[in-house]
């Protein structure tokens, strides 16, 4: 006997206009368009099993900008300032002066050596022939390696080890204050020079792990060993990435029950959840296809997809639900669900899409390749949550329990709904409103503070328990130039960079920066002369001063250390040892410098910032403060014109987009209060808080605007859709959040920071779309005005 609902149901399904064409092309062709996804599952799910974990060190810096631009031209001269490891071999009892610790130094240095990546003509360590002593004497100039040539580990060679470190000016910088400690500099090749294949930072550190710290403090258990450098800090995110396993594992565990628990349905629960993951295996092998890998900031990403894949599949699980309560059998069910759907389903995701794609146009590819995967990974959830899903759902169907649970809970659901329906009242309204505006003043008020760049010392991507910041913070304590530097190179025709003009316009730069708060000390060639000129003049402070006869100053640098003159004599660092690299000790600096090089630079000689790790945080800052303000703009402007072109109203947009800049300008506070500076891992957070946050609004308006025009008052349409899609939204809100809140646990402190802010972003726009865009109806909506004119439409 046929069901009379059901009847009703297909002739409504059949009838041409209410049939969209989409709708008719995938239901009429549903095997055949499984099969083709089976092949692209296959396919691309091979090639997500070999994408690999990747980084680089000009891939995370903003090439465009000039700073790294003059520091990328002159890189051979500044003997990679950029880019280099410092390993530290602490003593625990006694000091550095020891057969059995200049043994296993001597070994390490040779370790280091044949490093892959190293670049072996710059390594310096006690051990090394560039690594020497300098002293006057009564038939001038004497000096040598600072090992001596017959050293035999003997109390004597000893003793002249210890003068010859006294003598080499030395302590400090490679050699510990305390002689404690010294240290093995190795700056690296960005891409090896032998195969031309760029530097594997995992298996880089990974060898720094295995075959010099495990190795070593195995072999002499009286010393520790402490590394730093761009490449162990990347290494040690990229060996943080293994731990994602865990919380993708348990994101997906945690999903799949709560899941359950809304659907009371096992293929409402697995169907999502088998969707959301066959997304993630495209995202990963188109990335693949497309040469690209999973860098730190990227690997969180296929989260992401996760979620938002859930999250509209908990809309198409809910509206498959009420449409089989009605009567309906699977196929109908799905039918109905795809036609109600598709189309605020597909302007959620474009948005989420475009919002993600808008951080393309930030020039640090690390942020573009961030967009570049997320644009990816939206657009797959497009194929696989509104084809995908509905058509698996039109098989299999929601199970009686579903079906049982949505009859049942209808009437007690209706109460809550009504109660929550009230917050487009004309009375609670203004309320609502006024909490708003109080929210928003309060928001900017502590945004004020927020900075741009790193708040901490060591390297805030990493927990401040770090090994990595522990070792860190070791160096800073023991020697007296900074981790820190900042580079600012002095250009000059060549054979001039040994003029008087020339090194007294360095000498007054270092001057200033001396006396600059943040900066710990600097050093340059004018250092190398007036040391000199004194030494040559009986150590009498008088001639501690650069000298205005050119001979002298030849005489002076002759024998100047390596990397503080170029082979050609154009261009000469003055290298400035700060104090840390927060933001405000790196603004402070580089204000100084442009301020002085406006002044003081002239045809014979030109101040160009920047290099060293200090300029490249200084210009990475740059770029983020300038293209932060513009990045929403575009998120928000692209947002609202979508919303504009679908809903065909200005008074809809702000319906849909003011609890979203809420939202932005609230977490900013957030930010600033909790110290996390906007920097190159919280800025996307940003965009993906907004993008993904209107998906809220935008199922909660298209059924609102819906009942309006069928004549419902505000409040009445807002229960009805309240009760139709009310649970789904704030459902996703929950799942979206709880996805991301498990990230707090990373041992990647901006993977942390990125959970705690996404979970605050996600649940607040949820609330934002729940409570504030009603009460936004309640003064901006006309119902009469919109009927009238859908009515005159038709």
């Amino acid at each position: 006997m046929s069901n009379p609902k059901h009847d009703k149901g297909e002739h409504y399904l059949t009838t041409p206009k209410a049939e969209p064409f989409l709708e008719r092309v995938i239901f009429n062709n549903r095997a055949a368009i499984l099969i083709g996804f089976l092949f692209v599952t296959l396919f691309l799910g091979y090639n997500a099993a070999k994408i690999q974990p990747d980084a680089s060190f000009e891939r995370m810096i903003p090439l465009q900008h000039p700073y790294i631009i003059n520091m990328l031209d002159h890189r051979d001269d500044l003997q990679n300032l950029g880019n280099f490891v410092r390993i530290a071999v602490e003593v625990k009892e006694g000091d550095i002066f020891s057969a059995e610790y200049m043994e296993t130094l001597k070994q390490i240095t040779d370790e280091v050596f044949y490093l892959d990546g190293v670049d072996r003509s710059g390594l310096k360590s006690m051990w090394t022939s560039n690594v020497r002593w300098v002293e006057v004497t009564e038939q001038g100039f004497q000096g040598g390696t600072v090992i001596p040539d017959n050293y035999d580990g003997s109390d004597t060679s000893l003793e002249q080890l210890r003068q010859n470190a006294l003598r080499s000016n030395e302590v400090g910088r490679l050699i510990a204050d305390n002689f404690k400690s010294t240290i093995v500099y190795a700056p690296l090749y960005e891409k090896n020079p032998e195969t031309g294949q760029p530097l594997d930072y995992g298996e880089f550190s990974r060898q720094l792990e295995e075959k010099i710290r495990q190795k070593y403090e195995a072999q002499n258990p009286n010393i520790d060993i402490h590394i730093v450098g761009f490449a162990k800090k990347v290494g040690d995110l990229i060996e943080g990435i293994g731990s994602i396993a865990w919380f993708a594992g348990i994101t997906i565990l945690l999903t799949t029950l709560l899941l359950f628990w809304y659907s009371r349905c096992i293929a409402g629960t697995l169907v999502p959840v088998f969707t959301s993951i066959i997304a993630v295996f495209w995202q990963l092998g188109a990335l693949r296809l497309l040469g690209y890998g999973l860098d730190p900031y990227s690997v969180l990403v296929p989260f992401l997809v996760f979620a938002i894949g859930i999250s509209h599949g908990v809309q198409i699980v809910n509206a498959m639900a009420v449409e089989s309560a009605k009567g309906f059998d699977a196929i109908t069910a799905a039918r109905l669900a795809f036609r109600a759907l598709y189309i605020p389903g597909m302007l959620a995701l474009i948005s989420d899409a475009f919002g993600f794609l808008t951080l393309f146009f930030i020039e640090i590819d690390v942020i573009r390749d961030l967009a570049v995967a997320a644009g990816i990974g939206v657009a797959f959830v497009i194929v696989t949550n509104l084809v995908l899903h509905v058509l698996i759902m039109s098989y299999v169907g929601i199970s009686k329990g579903g079906v049982r649970h949505v009859q049942n809970h209808g009437e007690k659901q209706d109460r809550k709904w009504r109660v929550l329906s009230y917050f487009s009242h004309p009375g609670v309204a203004p309320i609502s409103l006024l909490i708003a505006v109080i929210g928003l003043g309060l928001g900017l008020y502590y945004k004020q503070d927020l900075k741009v760049g790193d708040l901490d010392r060591g390297a805030p991507e990493l927990r401040a328990d770090s090994r990595y910041n522990q070792d860190n913070a070791f160096i800073i304590d023991n020697y007296s130039t900074s981790a820190d530097v900042l580079v600012v190179m002095v250009k000059t025709p060549v054979e001039q960079c040994t003029q008087y003009d020339v090194l007294r316009a360095m000498d007054s730069l270092q001057w200033e920066l001396q006396n600059t708060p943040g900066v710990q000390s600097t050093a340059s060639l004018a250092d190398v002369s007036k040391i000199v000129t004194k030494a040559l003049n009986e150590g009498n402070w008088k001639w501690f001063e650069i000298s205005r006869n050119q001979t002298i100053i030849n005489a002076s640098i002759r024998n100047a250390p390596s990397g503080l003159i170029n082979t050609d004599c154009s261009l000469t660092p003055v290298l400035v040892f700060l104090e840390d690299h927060k933001a405000e000790t790196l603004q402070t600096a580089v204000e100084r410098v442009e301020e002085f090089a406006s002044n003081n630079s002239n045809e014979n000689h030109t101040f160009l910032l920047a290099a060293g790790n200090a300029g490249v945080e200084a210009a990475t800052n740059e770029v983020i403060s300038n293209a932060k303000d513009l990045m929403l703009m575009m998120v928000y402007g692209v947002v609202s014109l979508l919303c504009l072109l679908t809903f065909r109203s200005i008074r809809a947009v702000l319906c849909i987009v003011i609890p979203l800049g809420l939202t932005s300008i609230l977490c900013e506070a957030i930010m600033a209060v909790s110290g996390i500076g906007i920097k190159v891992a919280t800025l996307p957070v940003i965009a993906l808080g907004v993008g993904i946050g209107v998906d809220y609004g935008i199922y909660i308006y298209s059924k609102l605007e819906k009942f309006l025009l069928e004549g419902k008052t505000l409040q009445d349409a807002y229960f009805e859709t309240l009760r139709s899609t009310g649970k789904a939204v704030m459902f996703t809100g929950v799942t979206l959040g709880l996805g991301v809140v498990t990230w707090i646990f990373s041992p990647i402190k901006f993977q942390a920071d990125m959970g705690f802010l996404l979970f605050f972003m996600f649940l607040w726009n949820m609330v934002g779309a729940i409570w504030l865009l009603p009460a936004l109806a309640r003064f901006l909506l006309r119902p009469d005005r919109m009927l009238a004119k859908a009515r005159a439409a038709k």
